[in-house]
């Protein structure tokens, strides 16, 4: 399982895109691996013959341990260890145990048809206790408590008859539920049924448990604070339709508003260096690059693409190189390096319809900008006449660790100077 991801500790294969058996040429997609922060395709190593899958679809893996085999020509698959060894190690002395005890038990008693098929059976053996041990993976036990499947009515498919997670999650949608088990009293108490008229319980994806747990380490410990200005964006509108009107699109993809905004947002930057920092412990760390983080919305969360050295990039290097991770985020092309660390985000969702939001700091960065829509609204001129206009709102959420009020009041004066004078991001 690679390491797709810099907080990623076990990854879900989702989907093989290959077969057993299938010939797989190096930078060819083999996997979809969903990680802590995205569901990605995986591409392979090598080039080979995929000869052993060690992980079926929808297993649980940790990184480094292996989900499959590709070798050259001839070239045999090492057999994968299948249970951990304190498992293993009780069952030879259960079985010498079990063939003394045999005899003397067939004499005092025959043994029913229904206990004869149940030994028969690979799935389970009788201990000293008298109780059922199933043959089982510690996935498949955990998946069992969860979806409340009896592992004692699963068939299992893996190595010796053991049952694997795939034969649970198969057994919980053809059979349904198994009937309540008796738990011991030290054991965690299971997950609240569904109550009438709730909706179904959704279990959180890798993503979405990563998300939470960020914004968790980010409002708990970084102390927030907001500030929110309103932006003229009537010279913005003009110079997009100017753009628009001088036949833009005919070759090149258009430049919209919000890379207007994101080049603003770098540029400010420029101008007040001290922004573009992070808290570290006894001190506070000064980029000397402005490595843009673009939020971007996914089906099952959100990713932040980020712009290295924005700074050195022109407005339609950045538009183009915006468009080319969204497009790529939604169809899981992305690399992992290409969403890890970045010196601050922008997050907008004008084009959703919010007016004006406050977004949540992704640490370690110092700030976030939210930018809402563009609205037009009655404004009074400077000859005190009400005339139409467009504003935008803009609202700067702050580490108070390294970025106080009045730095942050420097650096959105100075993102609104460039927004109302967007001649000046040109250049």
């Amino acid at each position: 399982m690679p390491k797709l991801s810099d907080t990623m500790t076990e990854g879900t294969l989702v989907s093989w895109k290959k077969k057993k058996g299938d010939k797989v040429s190096a930078g060819e997609v083999i996997a979809e691996i969903e990680t802590d922060k995205a569901t990605m395709e995986w591409e392979s190593p090598e080039d080979g013959t995929l000869t052993e899958i060690y992980v079926e679809e929808g297993g649980k893996v940790k990184v480094g341990d292996k989900i499959g085999f590709i070798g050259g020509e001839g070239e045999e698959a090492p057999k994968k260890e299948e249970a951990p060894k304190e498992e293993e190690k009780p069952k030879e002395p259960k079985a010498e145990e079990k063939k003394e005890k045999k005899p003397q038990a067939e004499t005092e008693k025959p043994v029913p048809a229904e206990k004869k098929e149940k030994e028969a059976a690979p799935v389970a053996k009788i201990d000293n206790g008298g109780e059922a041990r199933i043959k089982a993976s510690p996935v498949a036990r955990r998946v069992a408590a969860e979806l409340g499947v009896d592992l004692a009515s699963v068939k299992g498919t893996g190595p010796d008859g053991r049952v694997t997670e795939t034969d649970v999650r198969a057994a919980a949608k053809t059979k349904g539920p198994a009937p309540a088990q008796k738990t011991p009293a030290a054991a965690k108490p299971s997950a609240p049924s569904i109550k009438a008229g709730e909706g179904a319980r959704i279990q959180l994806s890798g993503m979405r448990k990563i998300i939470a747990q960020r914004l968790v380490e980010s409002l708990g410990p970084v102390p927030h604070f907001y500030l929110t200005i309103e932006i003229n964006a009537a010279p913005l509108m003009a110079a997009r339709e100017e753009l628009k009107s001088a036949g833009e699109g005919a070759d090149t993809a258009k430049i919209t508003v919000n890379d207007f905004v994101l080049k603003a947002a770098v540029q400010a930057a420029v101008k007040v260096p001290r922004v573009n920092a992070s808290f570290d412990g006894d001190a506070f760390v000064q980029y000397a690059d402005v490595d843009l983080g673009i939020a971007v919305a996914i089906e099952d969360g959100l990713l932040t693409p980020v712009i290295r050295a924005a700074q050195n990039k022109s407005l339609r290097e950045i538009s183009e190189q915006v468009k080319d991770f969204a497009s790529r985020a939604r169809n899981k092309r992305m690399k992992p390096e290409e969403f890890q660390g970045g010196t601050f985000t922008v997050s907008n969702l004008g084009g959703m319809g919010i007016d004006s939001f406050s977004a949540v700091i992704n640490p370690p960065q110092g700030f976030i900008l939210a930018v809402g829509k563009v609205t037009k609204v009655p404004v009074i001129d400077d000859s005190d006449q009400i005339v139409p206009g467009h504003r935008m709102s803009i609202t700067m959420s702050c580490d108070h660790r390294v970025i106080d009020g009045a730095l942050g009041a420097e650096y959105l004066k100075e993102l609104r100077h460039l927004l109302e004078n967007p001649a000046l991001l040109l250049v």
